[in-house]
């Protein structure tokens, strides 16, 4: 009953857009837009969010407001929007944990790629793999020969249920086959502390605090995830140069309403062009860890999240983590 219910409410939202349809892009918006960050404040997330509307206030006749919606893997956030008018004011920001989502809640009231819909994908930056001080390796191949030989004697953190840091872990434990101990945080910070020190061997993170958590000593930074070195720290290799058959990029975008009209899901993105098209913008984006600023349209944002959604679901059914 609950998803038939949910099915008539986008329906009637749908045909109620079509019908105030074609002024509806050329009046956008008509009060302040909420942009929906389904994490605390002071994550990547929540910094590229803020970034974005402070970007979009300055070029819009209303304010863009950032609200933190965090709990249950992100759908507390997703389902706040996915229920919203889809007239282009309630935005939903997500990164690449979204594609997992149907795995790590498995029974959710709302489909999470089905009752909100891609505007753009904005941006893309590496994992970081770091590693306590204290470990007994030099580089990532000592790391893998040590820890091959305790299978499961040493951990890694991640943030349980979902999330980035475990889909690094996930991915890098897969293509190793090494065994290890898995350590739930409630998030990165919490799991930098103790990789520092050194009540876990290793921990994926995003470059927006991994490379500074490296800079300042208080971990390795032993390799990226990305296909070539980030250019925000050109000294640390990739897990392919390292023989390791792995590659991941965090990825943040921005949703909608399923029923948002394409139209209008289309002007909001020519504004978010616009806005990331600004050098000052790009250059921030770049120490946050951004290896590249894309700004993606409807139709490519489409194609890419739905390939990263087959992806993740099946590379996260495969590992069995619950």
């Amino acid at each position: 009953m609950k998803k038939h219910l949910n099915c008539l409410f986008r329906l009637t939202w749908l045909v109620l857009a079509l019908v105030a349809w074609p002024d509806a892009a050329s009046a956008y918006p008509e009060r302040p837009v909420r942009m929906i960050v389904g994490a605390a404040a002071g994550g990547s997330n929540d910094l590229v969010a803020r970034l974005l509307a402070e970007g979009l206030t300055a070029r819009l006749p209303h304010p863009v407001v950032v609200e933190n919606r965090s709990g249950a893997a992100g759908m507390i956030g997703l389902e706040t929007v996915a229920r919203a008018a889809p007239d282009g004011h309630t935005l939903l920001l997500v990164n690449t944990a979204h594609a997992g989502l149907r795995v790590f809640v498995p029974n959710a009231s709302i489909d999470p790629h089905t009752g909100v819909t891609a505007i753009s994908v904005l941006a893309e930056s590496p994992m970081v793999m770091l590693v306590a001080n204290a470990f007994p390796a030099a580089d990532l191949r000592g790391f893998v020969e040590a820890v091959r030989a305790a299978p499961g004697r040493f951990a890694y953190g991640s943030t349980g249920g979902g999330g980035t840091l475990r889909m690094g872990a996930v991915l890098f434990l897969r293509a190793t086959g090494l065994n290890m101990t898995e350590v739930p945080y409630r998030g990165g910070g919490p799991a930098q502390l103790d990789l520092a020190a050194g009540r876990i061997a290793m921990l994926f993170d995003v470059g927006v605090t991994s490379f500074q958590t490296a800079r300042s000593g208080l971990a390795r930074a032993f390799a990226v995830t990305s296909a070539a070195r980030s250019p925000a720290a050109p000294e640390v290799p990739t897990l392919r140069e390292s023989g390791i058959d792995a590659e991941m990029t965090v990825w943040q975008a921005v949703m909608a309403p399923a029923a948002t009209p394409r139209e209008l899901r289309e002007a909001v993105q020519s504004a978010i062009a616009q806005v990331l098209a600004d050098p000052a913008l790009r250059s921030r984006f770049a120490e946050l860890g951004a290896d590249r600023v894309l700004g993606l349209g409807v139709g490519e944002s489409e194609a890419y999240l739905a390939a990263e959604v087959q992806r993740w679901e099946t590379l996260l059914r495969a590992s069995e983590l619950k």
